[in-house]
């Protein structure tokens, strides 16, 4: 009698099959990831190490700017927001519904376009200073004082106008959504409009300005159309410096670290200074807040804080671009206009169509297969849309120039053919770059749509013997396409405002809307400019207008 082997056979580990979509979700999750790792990889691994030479001349001068820039812009930005959310949102005063929402318009204008438009309004030559001369008889500069123009001061001041919107709307949301009787027992006990600011509003929107400051200095310290303008040498005209004038790629990627250090930094602060602030009211008793009428002067005096802002972030550029185009129609019929903005939408809107496929690929993908890595790795893809441009452009064109140069060696090898450079010599690194930089926006439009979408509805179909693709198709698209579309919209907005990355990585003569305002502009060409700048502002209206219908009832 055979006697039986009574030992435990071990059981097969299964072994790790990844499908389509995981597979899927992964590679696009590495291609967004990949010019942030590529930035940090040829930081350490330079092919000249400059570092040392950079820290003992002029790193500090770059990151001094940088950080007073940063504080600045953040602090201006956030007087004026925080200031004019609490007056629309407590007070009833002269034209305040309409304030409430002309104070979002500064956004469409690109902080470099306001700054083009204030130098010319104010120069030697603009009108201001022509008005004062013929009113008061003075002949030259000598005989009066006038503020300096071309300083890191007007930068600021640019910069602050175009960015408070930022800390508006999250301010003003986040006093709404506060209850009324908070305001009324305050005012029960005596406390006057300043006491109730000070010390019951602003500590419950601290969050919300924490927010909106974080952005309006991520904006600053990517910024370099602007900061060029006014000579003010920060870390984002650092790596433009490095990497063509001294040629040095991997100084500028050490710099672009600076940079992203930086962002991180901020991040990580703005995340921090929440951690400990949870605010929670019952929904029961919530009331709506009453706002309170500002009676003469008060009222007059309200409605000039609100509308300073919206003058100097929207009317002045729009009147000085719209001034020049007028006088100079003939622009507007230039061949040079009509292939600058044949150029943007050719890789704005391929930008757009590809980031929001990309993106409901991989939000599917993850919810769909629902494995580990790929819904950790997630949260990562949204980096791109804090890295400056510059930053991803040094990440972007370094590997994939190498890249392109061996594709075009080996198949010159294998045809005979030289096809040239087809991945950096054409909009293909324009449009990867947009794709990175705005991919949150796509990522975040998805998944929110998606969420809202009952898992019966999936899981029907797919007992109905549809495939994930079907369903996909059949199911969550005609469910998601409003929120897509607005994702599809606000990302090639985005993309036509974008400089610094498109400066770095266009090709040779390729010029979009943006970087055709910014050379004429630098060649002091401000009639030349001004019919790509009011293009790029009408573009920047859509996103306005689309914010501010999304927040109608905030």
């Amino acid at each position: 009698m055979t006697e039986r082997n009574t030992q435990a056979i071990p059981a097969r580990k299964p072994i790790w099959r990844p499908d389509p979509w995981s597979a899927g979700a992964l590679l696009i999750a590495a291609l967004v990831m990949m010019p942030i790792a590529s930035v940090v990889w040829i930081a350490f691994h330079p092919a000249e190490n400059i570092w040392p030479h950079l820290l003992a001349t002029t790193l500090p001068r770059y990151l001094v700017n940088s950080l007073v820039m940063m504080l600045l812009v953040g602090v201006l930005a956030a007087l004026i927001g925080v200031g004019a959310a609490w007056l629309v949102a407590m007070y009833r005063f002269p034209g305040a519904r309409w304030l409430e929402w002309l104070l979002l318009f500064p956004l469409a204008i690109p902080a470099y376009v306001g700054a083009y438009a204030l130098v010319d309004f104010l120069e030697y030559a603009g009108p201001v200073q022509t008005w004062l001369r013929g009113v008061f008889g003075w002949a030259t500069s000598r005989d009066y004082w006038f503020p300096e123009i071309r300083s890191r001061g007007a930068a600021i001041l640019v910069m602050a106008l175009a960015l408070y919107p930022y800390v508006y709307l999250l301010t003003r949301s986040a006093f709404r959504e506060q209850s009324g009787n908070t305001y009324e027992v305050a005012r029960a006990l005596g406390s006057g409009p300043w006491k109730r600011f000070w010390r019951v509003g602003l500590p419950l929107v601290r969050p919300a300005i924490a927010a909106g400051m974080a952005i309006v200095m991520m904006e600053t310290v990517s910024d370099f159309g602007t900061v060029e303008f006014f000579a003010v040498q920060t870390l984002t005209t650092g790596i433009f410096t490095t990497w063509l004038e001294a040629n040095n790629a991997g100084g500028a990627a050490q710099i672009a670290g600076v940079v992203l250090l930086l962002v991180l930094l901020l991040v990580g602060l703005e995340k921090s200074s929440r951690r400990n602030q949870r605010f929670h009211e019952g929904a029961r008793h919530k009331r709506p807040i009453v706002q309170i009428p500002l009676p003469g002067i008060r009222g007059w005096l309200a409605t000039l804080f609100c509308t300073l802002p919206f003058l100097g972030g929207f009317v002045l550029p729009v009147g000085v671009m719209l001034s020049h185009a007028l006088r100079n129609t003939e622009y507007w019929s230039n061949p040079a206009l009509g292939r600058a903005l044949w150029n943007t939408i050719s890789v704005g809107g391929g930008a757009a169509v590809v980031t929001i496929t990309a993106a409901v690929f991989l939000v599917y993908g993850v919810r769909l297969t629902g494995r580990r890595l790929p819904r950790l790795i997630m949260p990562f893809t949204t980096i791109g849309y804090a890295a400056p441009g510059a930053v991803l452009a040094v990440g972007i064109l370094i590997p994939l120039a190498a890249v392109d140069n061996k594709l075009a060696d080996f198949v010159e090898w294998a045809t005979g053919v030289d096809i040239g450079l087809v991945l950096t010599g054409t909009g293909f690194a324009i449009v990867f770059a947009y794709s990175v930089r705005f991919f949150a926006i796509a990522q975040g439009a998805a998944d929110g749509a998606m969420g809202r979408i009952s898992p019966s509805l999936p899981m029907a179909a797919r007992s109905l013997g549809r495939s994930a693709g079907g369903t996909l198709l059949t199911v969550y698209a005609p469910l998601i396409r409003s929120s897509l579309m607005t994702a599809l919209l606000l990302v090639f907005v985005d993309s036509v405002k974008e400089l610094p990355a498109t400066l770095l990585l266009r090709p040779f003569n390729y010029n979009t809307l943006s970087t055709l305002v910014y050379e004429q502009a630098s060649l002091e060409n401000i009639g030349e400019a001004s019919p790509a700048a009011l293009l790029v502002i009408g573009v920047g209206m859509l996103a306005v207008l689309l914010l501010a219908r999304g927040n109608r009832g905030a």
